[in-house]
């Protein structure tokens, strides 16, 4: 801090750190969707990357959409996308009659594992941009950060 700038208060910081980190996202996401295969957008790899981070095989589309915070419609949107291109099954819940069951496949990892191989060249540019120390010494941190937005998420207006 200089001495003529007076202490910022958490609202200003926590107002520039989420604005950096969504400037980042754009400019990730962008750099992500240029390398993507053929018929995978971002949100169906993150679908994907979710079963396979959280080593899940199956789960509900509601409960998708629940994690993703996104509308039910829009997350049916994405799993019929992802089954057409046959990276996801789409089954009857045995336990709820009218409730369906999201599976990936086995193309499903693959594809996942493919679009991260695809994006590691244009990772690897930034290796003589920013220090590899620098970048690993920010990752507990953001881990933490997103836990504690995760267990503290808004309630959903639409529910």
């Amino acid at each position: 801090m200089t001495a003529d700038r007076p202490n910022p208060d958490f609202t200003t910081i926590a107002y520039t750190f989420f604005n950096e980190i969504a400037i980042i996202d754009q400019l990730g996401r962008n750099r992500f969707e240029r390398v993507l295969p053929d018929g995978l957008s971002i949100a169906g790899f993150s679908l994907l990357n979710h079963f396979v981070r959280l080593n899940k095989t199956q789960d509900t589309p509601s409960h998708l959409a629940k994690a993703f915070q996104v509308t039910k419609g829009a997350m049916t949107n994405t799993i019929h996308r992802l089954e057409a291109l046959g990276l996801v099954t789409i089954s009857a819940d045995p336990s709820d009659g009218r409730g369906k069951l999201v599976s990936i496949t086995e193309a499903g990892r693959a594809a996942r594992h493919d679009a991260i191989a695809r994006l590691a060249p244009s990772l690897q540019q930034l290796a003589g941009l920013i220090d590899q120390q620098e970048l690993e010494a920010l990752v507990p941190t953001l881990m933490k950060l997103r836990a504690i937005l995760d267990a503290n998420r808004e309630p959903d207006p639409q529910s």
